[in-house]
C-alpha cells in the first residue's frame, strides 16, 4: 500500500490556481450570458435572483459592473484563463520561470484583489444588493491573492523584509480566513436586518 505524502506548497498552488480559474471562468460567463439577457431585456430576471438582498439584476445592470466601460466579466474571462492557464502549467511540472513572470502575475493578483475590494464596497454601500455569482468571484479572488503572494514569497521571486513576510509565506491560510470572516461580518453587518428578519 502506498504511502501518502504531504503535498508540497506548490501542489496546493497549483490546485488553488486551477480550480479557482475554472470556478472564475464559469462565473464569469454566467454573468456575461445575464448581461446580455438584460440588455436585450431589462425586465429578464437571473436565476441567481433569489431574495431582496440576493438579486443580481441590479448589480449587473450597475455602473460599477462595467468599470472600465466593458463588463467586468470580460476581465473575469480573461484574468481567471490566465490563473487557469499558470496552474495548469505549474501541475505539468513547469519550473524556474523567469521572476518578470512572476512579477507579472503577481501585479495581476493584486489588481483582482483590489477590483474585487471596490466591488465589495461598491455592492454593500452602493448598490445595496449581493449577486450570487459575483460573491463566488469575491472568494475565488481572495485565496488566489494570498497564495500567490506566499509563493512569491517562498520563492524568492521577491521580498517582504521583516517578520511580514514570513508571516505571510508561512500562513497564507490563516490570512485567507481572517479575509473570509471580514467579508462576512461586512456582509451581515450591512444587511444584519435582512438577515434578522429570517429568524
Amino acid at each position: 500500500m502506498k504511502k501518502f505524502t504531504k503535498p508540497t506548497f506548490t501542489q496546493v498552488y497549483a490546485l488553488v490556481l486551477t480550480i479557482g480559474g475554472i470556478l472564475g471562468i464559469l462565473a464569469a460567463s454566467i454573468l456575461t450570458y445575464d448581461k446580455i439577457k438584460i440588455a436585450a431585456n431589462p425586465d429578464y430576471i437571473p436565476n441567481c435572483s433569489l431574495s431582496p438582498v440576493v438579486a443580481c439584476s441590479p448589480v449587473i445592470a450597475s455602473k460599477q459592473a462595467a468599470a472600465f466601460g466593458f463588463p467586468n466579466p470580460f476581465i473575469g474571462l480573461a484574468g481567471f484563463g490566465m490563473v487557469w492557464a499558470v496552474g495548469m502549467m505549474l501541475f505539468a511540472g513547469a519550473k524556474n520561470l523567469k521572476k518578470w513572470f512572476w512579477w507579472c502575475f503577481q501585479a495581476g493578483s493584486v489588481f483582482g484583489m483590489l477590483f474585487v475590494a471596490w466591488l465589495i464596497h461598491a455592492s454593500l454601500y452602493d448598490i445595496g444588493k449581493l449577486c450570487l455569482y459575483c460573491m463566488l468571484v469575491w472568494s475565488i479572488t481572495i485565496p488566489i491573492f494570498w497564495t500567490t503572494l506566499a509563493f512569491n514569497l517562498r520563492e524568492k521571486n521577491f521580498t517582504i523584509k521583516g517578520k511580514v513576510g514570513d508571516f505571510i509565506a508561512a500562513n497564507p491560510g490563516k490570512l485567507i480566513a481572517l479575509t473570509y470572516l471580514l467579508v462576512v461580518i461586512l456582509v451581515v453587518t450591512r444587511f444584519s436586518d435582512y438577515f434578522y428578519s429570517l429568524i
